[in-house]
Protein backbone atom coordinates (compact mmCIF):
# COMPACT_ATOMS: atom_id res chain seq x y z
CA UNK A 1 0.00 0.00 0.00
CA UNK A 2 2.87 2.38 0.70
CA UNK A 3 2.99 5.18 -1.84
CA UNK A 4 -0.06 4.06 -3.83
CA UNK A 5 -2.23 6.86 -5.19
CA UNK A 6 -5.81 5.88 -4.32
CA UNK A 7 -9.14 7.51 -5.17
CA UNK A 8 -12.21 6.81 -3.01
CA UNK A 9 -15.64 7.99 -4.14
CA UNK A 10 -18.16 8.52 -1.37
CA UNK A 11 -15.13 8.87 0.86
CA UNK A 12 -16.45 11.56 3.21
CA UNK A 13 -18.37 9.11 5.40
CA UNK A 14 -19.25 5.48 6.05
CA UNK A 15 -17.37 2.73 4.25
CA UNK A 16 -15.46 5.17 2.07
CA UNK A 17 -14.17 7.16 5.04
CA UNK A 18 -13.04 3.95 6.77
CA UNK A 19 -11.08 3.02 3.64
CA UNK A 20 -9.52 6.47 3.47
CA UNK A 21 -8.40 6.13 7.07
CA UNK A 22 -6.97 2.61 6.69
CA UNK A 23 -5.26 3.32 3.36
CA UNK A 24 -3.63 6.45 4.76
CA UNK A 25 -2.40 4.55 7.81
CA UNK A 26 -0.85 1.99 5.46
CA UNK A 27 1.11 4.69 3.67
CA UNK A 28 -1.11 5.36 0.65
CA UNK A 29 -1.90 8.77 -0.78
CA UNK A 30 -5.67 9.21 -0.50
CA UNK A 31 -7.97 11.29 -2.68
CA UNK A 32 -11.58 11.64 -1.53
CA UNK A 33 -14.35 12.39 -4.02
CA UNK A 34 -17.78 13.26 -2.67
CA UNK A 35 -20.60 15.71 -3.27
CA UNK A 36 -19.97 19.40 -2.58
CA UNK A 37 -22.70 19.13 0.08
CA UNK A 38 -20.86 16.31 1.86
CA UNK A 39 -18.59 16.62 4.87
CA UNK A 40 -15.50 16.16 2.71
CA UNK A 41 -14.04 19.56 3.59
CA UNK A 42 -14.49 18.91 7.31
CA UNK A 43 -12.91 15.47 6.93
CA UNK A 44 -9.63 16.78 5.53
CA UNK A 45 -9.52 19.66 7.99
CA UNK A 46 -10.01 17.32 10.95
CA UNK A 47 -7.97 14.45 9.55
CA UNK A 48 -5.53 14.21 12.46
CA UNK A 49 -8.42 13.64 14.86
CA UNK A 50 -10.20 11.22 12.52
CA UNK A 51 -7.07 9.17 11.94
CA UNK A 52 -6.87 8.52 15.70
CA UNK A 53 -10.55 7.62 16.03
CA UNK A 54 -11.39 3.93 16.23
CA UNK A 55 -13.62 2.37 13.58
CA UNK A 56 -16.20 1.59 16.26
CA UNK A 57 -16.33 5.26 17.26
CA UNK A 58 -16.71 6.29 13.63
CA UNK A 59 -19.56 3.80 13.27
CA UNK A 60 -21.27 5.17 16.37
CA UNK A 61 -21.00 8.65 14.90
CA UNK A 62 -22.58 7.32 11.70
CA UNK A 63 -25.47 5.93 13.77
CA UNK A 64 -26.27 9.47 14.89
CA UNK A 65 -26.63 10.67 11.31
CA UNK A 66 -29.99 10.32 9.63
CA UNK A 67 -29.85 10.18 5.83
CA UNK A 68 -26.90 12.58 5.38
CA UNK A 69 -26.56 14.62 2.21
CA UNK A 70 -23.73 12.64 0.67
CA UNK A 71 -26.01 9.61 0.41
CA UNK A 72 -28.77 11.56 -1.24
CA UNK A 73 -28.91 12.92 -4.75
CA UNK A 74 -30.88 16.10 -5.20
CA UNK A 75 -31.90 17.68 -8.44
CA UNK A 76 -29.47 20.54 -8.07
CA UNK A 77 -26.50 18.20 -7.90
CA UNK A 78 -27.53 15.76 -10.61
CA UNK A 79 -28.53 18.41 -13.11
CA UNK A 80 -25.48 20.60 -12.60
CA UNK A 81 -23.48 20.87 -15.81
CA UNK A 82 -20.07 22.15 -16.83
CA UNK A 83 -19.08 23.05 -13.29
CA UNK A 84 -15.34 22.90 -12.85
CA UNK A 85 -14.08 21.19 -9.71
CA UNK A 86 -10.93 21.79 -7.78
CA UNK A 87 -9.21 20.72 -4.62
CA UNK A 88 -10.97 22.83 -2.01
CA UNK A 89 -8.92 21.76 0.98
CA UNK A 90 -5.91 19.77 2.06
CA UNK A 91 -4.95 18.39 5.41
CA UNK A 92 -2.54 20.53 7.39
CA UNK A 93 0.21 18.10 6.45
CA UNK A 94 2.33 18.23 3.31
CA UNK A 95 0.25 16.37 0.73
CA UNK A 96 3.32 15.25 -1.20
CA UNK A 97 4.26 12.99 1.70
CA UNK A 98 2.70 9.59 1.41
CA UNK A 99 0.34 8.31 4.05
CA UNK A 100 -0.73 11.72 5.34
CA UNK A 101 -4.07 13.48 5.20
CA UNK A 102 -6.31 13.07 2.15
CA UNK A 103 -7.22 15.53 -0.55
CA UNK A 104 -10.85 16.32 -1.30
CA UNK A 105 -12.48 16.82 -4.69
CA UNK A 106 -16.11 17.99 -4.60
CA UNK A 107 -17.77 16.20 -7.50
CA UNK A 108 -20.93 14.32 -8.47
CA UNK A 109 -20.04 10.93 -9.95
CA UNK A 110 -22.87 11.28 -12.48
CA UNK A 111 -21.57 14.59 -13.83
CA UNK A 112 -19.27 13.96 -16.80
CA UNK A 113 -17.55 17.34 -16.73
CA UNK A 114 -16.89 17.33 -12.98
CA UNK A 115 -15.39 13.83 -13.08
CA UNK A 116 -13.27 14.66 -16.13
CA UNK A 117 -11.97 17.78 -14.39
CA UNK A 118 -11.16 15.78 -11.27
CA UNK A 119 -9.09 13.21 -13.15
CA UNK A 120 -7.31 15.93 -15.08
CA UNK A 121 -6.19 17.46 -11.79
CA UNK A 122 -5.20 14.05 -10.36
CA UNK A 123 -3.05 13.47 -13.44
CA UNK A 124 -1.44 16.88 -13.13
CA UNK A 125 -0.68 16.55 -9.42
CA UNK A 126 0.30 12.90 -9.07
CA UNK A 127 1.08 11.77 -12.62
CA UNK A 128 -0.64 8.45 -12.00
CA UNK A 129 -3.51 6.66 -10.26
CA UNK A 130 -2.99 3.19 -8.79
CA UNK A 131 -6.36 2.26 -7.29
CA UNK A 132 -10.00 3.33 -7.34
CA UNK A 133 -12.56 2.35 -4.72
CA UNK A 134 -16.15 3.19 -5.67
CA UNK A 135 -18.23 3.66 -2.50
CA UNK A 136 -20.57 6.44 -3.67
CA UNK A 137 -24.17 5.27 -3.72
CA UNK A 138 -27.77 5.94 -2.72
CA UNK A 139 -30.85 3.87 -1.96
CA UNK A 140 -34.61 4.24 -1.69
CA UNK A 141 -37.25 2.01 -0.10
CA UNK A 142 -40.53 1.68 -2.02
CA UNK A 143 -42.69 -1.24 -3.01
CA UNK A 144 -43.28 -1.56 -6.73
CA UNK A 145 -46.97 -1.10 -6.00
CA UNK A 146 -48.59 -0.31 -2.65
CA UNK A 147 -52.06 -1.79 -2.77
CA UNK A 148 -53.18 -0.06 0.43
CA UNK A 149 -52.23 3.40 -0.77
CA UNK A 150 -52.90 2.60 -4.43
CA UNK A 151 -49.53 4.11 -5.26
CA UNK A 152 -46.69 2.92 -7.49
CA UNK A 153 -42.92 3.20 -7.35
CA UNK A 154 -41.75 6.47 -8.88
CA UNK A 155 -39.93 5.96 -12.17
CA UNK A 156 -37.76 8.98 -11.39
CA UNK A 157 -36.61 7.38 -8.11
CA UNK A 158 -35.83 4.13 -9.89
CA UNK A 159 -33.78 5.88 -12.57
CA UNK A 160 -32.05 8.08 -10.00
CA UNK A 161 -30.74 5.08 -8.04
CA UNK A 162 -29.48 3.37 -11.20
CA UNK A 163 -27.93 6.59 -12.45
CA UNK A 164 -25.84 7.12 -9.31
CA UNK A 165 -25.01 3.54 -8.40
CA UNK A 166 -24.41 2.15 -11.89
CA UNK A 167 -23.78 4.97 -14.36
CA UNK A 168 -21.86 6.97 -11.75
CA UNK A 169 -19.62 4.01 -10.97
CA UNK A 170 -18.96 3.38 -14.65
CA UNK A 171 -18.27 7.06 -15.27
CA UNK A 172 -15.51 7.03 -12.67
CA UNK A 173 -14.07 3.75 -13.96
CA UNK A 174 -13.73 4.87 -17.57
CA UNK A 175 -11.82 8.02 -16.62
CA UNK A 176 -9.67 6.14 -14.12
CA UNK A 177 -8.61 3.74 -16.86
CA UNK A 178 -7.59 6.73 -18.97
CA UNK A 179 -4.93 7.56 -16.35
CA UNK A 180 -4.01 3.98 -15.39
CA UNK A 181 -3.18 3.20 -19.00
CA UNK A 182 -0.14 5.49 -18.67
CA UNK A 183 1.10 3.88 -15.44
CA UNK A 184 4.32 1.94 -15.54
CA UNK A 185 3.42 -1.73 -14.93
CA UNK A 186 4.83 -3.49 -11.87
CA UNK A 187 6.79 -6.74 -11.95
CA UNK A 188 3.61 -8.69 -12.72
CA UNK A 189 2.41 -6.30 -15.39
CA UNK A 190 -0.21 -4.66 -13.17
CA UNK A 191 -1.09 -1.02 -13.77
CA UNK A 192 -4.01 -0.58 -11.40
CA UNK A 193 -6.87 -1.98 -9.33
CA UNK A 194 -10.56 -1.06 -9.30
CA UNK A 195 -12.88 -2.10 -6.47
CA UNK A 196 -16.62 -1.52 -6.74
CA UNK A 197 -19.27 -1.75 -4.03
CA UNK A 198 -22.13 -4.16 -4.62
CA UNK A 199 -24.42 -5.50 -1.86
CA UNK A 200 -26.02 -8.71 -0.69
CA UNK A 201 -29.21 -7.04 -1.97
CA UNK A 202 -27.99 -8.07 -5.42
CA UNK A 203 -28.75 -11.66 -4.39
CA UNK A 204 -31.43 -11.35 -1.69
CA UNK A 205 -33.12 -8.02 -2.26
CA UNK A 206 -35.73 -7.31 0.37
CA UNK A 207 -39.21 -5.86 0.08
CA UNK A 208 -38.91 -2.26 -1.09
CA UNK A 209 -35.40 -2.74 -2.51
CA UNK A 210 -36.19 -3.30 -6.17
CA UNK A 211 -34.29 -0.19 -7.34
CA UNK A 212 -31.35 -0.70 -5.00
CA UNK A 213 -31.14 -4.43 -5.72
CA UNK A 214 -31.24 -3.78 -9.46
CA UNK A 215 -28.37 -1.30 -9.19
CA UNK A 216 -26.23 -3.60 -7.07
CA UNK A 217 -27.04 -6.56 -9.31
CA UNK A 218 -25.65 -4.49 -12.16
CA UNK A 219 -22.42 -3.92 -10.23
CA UNK A 220 -22.12 -7.69 -9.71
CA UNK A 221 -22.73 -8.38 -13.40
CA UNK A 222 -20.24 -5.71 -14.50
CA UNK A 223 -17.36 -7.19 -12.52
CA UNK A 224 -16.25 -10.00 -14.83
CA UNK A 225 -16.72 -8.09 -18.12
CA UNK A 226 -14.76 -5.16 -16.69
CA UNK A 227 -11.96 -7.48 -15.57
CA UNK A 228 -11.86 -9.02 -19.04
CA UNK A 229 -12.05 -5.65 -20.80
CA UNK A 230 -9.11 -4.29 -18.81
CA UNK A 231 -6.98 -7.43 -18.64
CA UNK A 232 -4.85 -6.40 -21.62
CA UNK A 233 -3.77 -3.23 -19.82
CA UNK A 234 -3.06 -4.95 -16.51
CA UNK A 235 -5.93 -3.56 -14.44
CA UNK A 236 -7.72 -5.84 -11.99
CA UNK A 237 -11.40 -5.40 -11.10
CA UNK A 238 -13.20 -6.83 -8.07
CA UNK A 239 -16.34 -6.00 -6.13
CA UNK A 240 -17.30 -6.28 -2.48
CA UNK A 241 -20.88 -7.20 -1.57
CA UNK A 242 -21.34 -6.10 2.05
CA UNK A 243 -24.18 -7.28 4.24
CA UNK A 244 -25.64 -5.12 7.01
CA UNK A 245 -23.06 -2.55 8.07
CA UNK A 246 -22.79 0.51 10.28
CA UNK A 247 -23.21 3.20 7.62
CA UNK A 248 -25.00 6.55 7.40
CA UNK A 249 -27.47 4.90 5.01
CA UNK A 250 -28.40 2.30 7.66
CA UNK A 251 -28.52 5.01 10.32
CA UNK A 252 -31.83 6.20 8.89
CA UNK A 253 -33.45 3.01 10.26
CA UNK A 254 -34.76 2.84 13.86
CA UNK A 255 -32.28 1.55 16.46
CA UNK A 256 -34.46 -1.52 17.14
CA UNK A 257 -34.33 -2.46 13.46
CA UNK A 258 -30.55 -2.11 13.35
CA UNK A 259 -30.24 -4.31 16.44
CA UNK A 260 -32.53 -6.91 14.88
CA UNK A 261 -30.48 -6.92 11.68
CA UNK A 262 -27.27 -7.40 13.62
CA UNK A 263 -28.72 -10.32 15.57
CA UNK A 264 -29.69 -12.03 12.30
CA UNK A 265 -26.02 -12.43 11.32
CA UNK A 266 -24.89 -16.03 12.08
CA UNK A 267 -21.37 -15.10 13.16
CA UNK A 268 -20.21 -12.76 14.40
CA UNK A 269 -23.77 -11.71 15.41
CA UNK A 270 -23.42 -7.98 14.84
CA UNK A 271 -23.56 -5.32 12.19
CA UNK A 272 -20.43 -5.06 10.11
CA UNK A 273 -17.92 -2.42 11.13
CA UNK A 274 -16.75 -0.03 8.46
CA UNK A 275 -13.17 -1.18 8.99
CA UNK A 276 -14.22 -4.77 8.15
CA UNK A 277 -14.95 -3.45 4.68
CA UNK A 278 -11.75 -1.41 4.52
CA UNK A 279 -9.70 -4.43 5.62
CA UNK A 280 -11.06 -6.50 2.72
CA UNK A 281 -10.45 -3.66 0.27
CA UNK A 282 -6.82 -3.57 1.39
CA UNK A 283 -6.53 -7.35 0.97
CA UNK A 284 -7.84 -7.09 -2.61
CA UNK A 285 -5.30 -4.41 -3.42
CA UNK A 286 -2.47 -6.47 -1.97
CA UNK A 287 -3.37 -9.83 -3.53
CA UNK A 288 -2.34 -9.74 -7.22
CA UNK A 289 -4.29 -12.87 -8.15
CA UNK A 290 -7.72 -11.61 -7.12
CA UNK A 291 -9.53 -10.51 -10.26
CA UNK A 292 -13.05 -10.60 -11.68
CA UNK A 293 -14.46 -11.68 -8.33
CA UNK A 294 -17.39 -10.49 -6.21
CA UNK A 295 -16.72 -11.17 -2.53
CA UNK A 296 -19.57 -11.31 -0.02
CA UNK A 297 -18.75 -9.75 3.33
CA UNK A 298 -21.74 -10.57 5.50
CA UNK A 299 -20.94 -12.95 8.38
CA UNK A 300 -22.85 -15.73 6.50
CA UNK A 301 -26.05 -13.68 6.50
CA UNK A 302 -28.75 -14.55 3.95
CA UNK A 303 -31.42 -11.88 3.95
CA UNK A 304 -35.12 -12.79 4.38
CA UNK A 305 -37.81 -10.96 2.39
Amino acid sequence: MKGLVTLITGGASGLGLACAKRFSQQGARVIICDLPSSKGKDVVQKWDAISHTSSQELDLQADKLAAPQNFRVNKKNTDEKNTSTSIIDNSPNDQNNQGQGPMFFPADVTNEQQIQDMFTQIKQKYGRLDAVLNCAGIGVAFRTYNINKRSMHSLDDFKRVLNVNVAGTFNVIRWACHIMADNQPDSQGQRGVIINTASVAAYEGQIGQVAYAASKGAIVSMTLPLARDLSNMGVRVCAIAPGVFHTPMLASLPAKVRTLLGNMVPFPPRLGNSDDYAHLAQAILENPYLNGEVIRLDGALRMPP
